[in-house]
């Protein structure tokens, strides 16, 4: 049939998606040859909506793809609903099961899904070009959801282009296909969709999708035989880092040296420097401080509240020379600033569960130390502690200088940062662990302590980019009775509870 007369029959629309659906989960299992009726039916729908054949090899990555049908692009970027789209009434028929325009986003969607999640994935042995080359098929995956390559990958960037800021990391509420907080729909929020329900129809979480990606790129550089890249410079300089290279070239790098040595530190430092400029944006754009409205704004032209001043004075216009005159300026209040200097120690567990705090706290201290009137410090421990302080403005030296892996043992950390304490009222203890401890109640007595004497505690159940953490529930339950509730793991709120402490102290 063609497209046309598709229009007329959706009953036939449908039971292609059917074949195209079962065909994708064939295909996803490489089972392809098993169902050799579904590639048939399959090839003939391809005909009819009029995309290549090429649409099908899931070993063609999706950028190549594109550059030999150019015309796909759109498409590819717009596979999912979205706020427009709602706003319009689904002018382009994403909700319609009628549709055939719902077949090609349907081929289109398993292109990607295959490229993704299929057979490349799971060959025995990766290279760094398949390596990549998955990588760039997982950013066309989150272009087609609305995020940035990257983003959904590992969570780097916070929320999503056009969502509100919230105290809650990346999947945190209620996914597209269910009510949110507001009880409303939000179909233009990422997610997979549920073939059952059309590409508009959403059943698996973020947290889920981040973390099968997450799992999937751990697996694939542990089968990528990387001691063997790191040596050869040119195949090194392919790799694109992420934090599950970064965590296996930490793990490793004990047993590196010479070239490959070279190699892996400097995909570390690339992916550090990448990263700290993310963060650093990310607290200067983070506003906070108490604002004291009892005492004036001082009267300097920086603090000058143009826009207000204009407003006030708009009586004063005068037509006919067009000009305002100003009877009287308004400034800015502005937060108050101390002049004390504000103890900030950050000790952070780092077994081999805290690799992602690891990494962000080592840049987010490095960014707090370069603040003025902020005195960092930063402590790694997992049976015994080191103090990194030293290298603190430096995180590709602190990260060359932990060593992942290992239990915990918190009294290790606590001496020395209880130390460090010389003005409790400016000090903030921030504590990055899943607080899975020995001797809790005691661990509890000394945080308790701390707050009594004017310490400022921060306690933090993970610093993931991705928001999502498991902390010991009686430990919450406890710092919530204490009035220092775990902060949830989104470096987002981490950088707001510690610009804040800045800022008003």
């Amino acid at each position: 049939m063609k497209i046309e007369e598709l229009k007329q029959d959706p009953e036939q629309v449908q039971r292609r998606r059917q074949v195209l659906y079962w065909r994708v989960l064939a295909a996803m299992f490489d089972q392809r040859d098993a169902a050799p009726g579904l590639e048939a039916a399959t090839h003939e729908i391809v005909d009819e909506v009029g995309l290549p054949e090429l649409i099908l090899d899931p070993h063609v990555g999706i950028d190549s793809l594109v550059k030999r049908y150019p015309e796909l692009g759109e498409e590819f970027e717009h596979l999912v609903p979205d706020a427009e789209d709602v706003a319009a009434g689904d002018p382009h028929g994403f909700n319609d099961p009628g549709n055939p325009e719902t077949l090609r986003r349907a081929l289109l969607l398993s292109k990607l899904l295959l490229n993704v999640f299929g057979p490349n994935a799971s060959r025995g042995k990766m290279t760094a070009k398949d390596y990549n080359q998955w990588l760039q098929d997982v950013g066309a995956l989150e272009r087609a959801f609305g995020y940035n390559p990257g983003e959904l990958r590992s969570g780097r960037g916070g929320s999503k282009p056009g969502e509100q800021e919230s105290g809650q990391g990346q999947g945190a509420g209620m996914m597209p296909g269910g009510a949110g907080e507001n009880g409303q729909d939000s179909p233009e929020h990422g997610g997979l969709p549920n073939p059952a329900h059309g590409v508009s129809g959403y059943e698996i979480s973020e947290e889920e999708i981040m973390k099968g990606l997450k799992a999937m790129e751990k697996d694939i550089i542990e089968r990528m035989a990387l001691r063997e890249v790191l040596q050869d410079s040119k195949l090194a300089a392919k790799l694109t880092p992420s934090m599950a290279l970064v965590e296996q070239l930490l793990r490793d790098k004990a047993n590196l040296s010479g070239v490959a040595l070279s190699n892996a530190k400097m995909l570390i430092k690339k992916y550090v420097d990448e990263l700290g400029e993310v963060l650093k944006l990310e607290v200067e754009q983070m506003k906070v401080g108490k604002i004291d409205y009892s005492q004036p704004p001082k009267r300097v032209f920086s603090n000058l509240d143009l826009k207000r001043t204009i407003w006030k004075n708009l009586t004063n216009w005068d037509p006919k020379e067009q000009r305002l005159y100003v009877d009287q300026l308004f400034y800015k209040h502005t937060a108050a600033k101390t002049k004390v200097a504000n103890q900030l120690i950050i000790v952070v567990d780092q077994s081999g569960s805290m690799l992602d705090s690891m990494v962000n706290c080592a840049i987010l201290a490095s960014i707090f130390a370069g603040l003025p009137r902020v005195e960092a410090h930063l402590i790694a421990y997992d049976t015994k502690s080191i103090d990194l302080t030293d290298w603190v403005h430096d995180p590709f030296e602190v990260l060359l200088r932990t060593n992942l892996g290992g239990g915990n043992d918190w009294h290790c950390a606590m001496e020395p940062a209880r130390a460090k304490i010389t003005q409790p009222k400016h000090t903030a203890l921030v504590w990055i662990s899943d607080f899975y401890e020995i001797d809790v109640e005691q661990l509890m007595s000394e945080f308790k302590a701390l707050k009594e004497s004017g310490v400022t505690i921060l306690p933090v159940g993970s610093v993931a980019s991705s928001g999502y953490f498991s902390v010991n529930q009686w430990f919450k339950q406890q710092f919530k009775a204490l009035g220092t509730p775990v902060i949830s793991g989104s470096v987002k709120t981490l950088i707001k509870e510690i610009k804040q402490f800045v800022a008003t102290r």
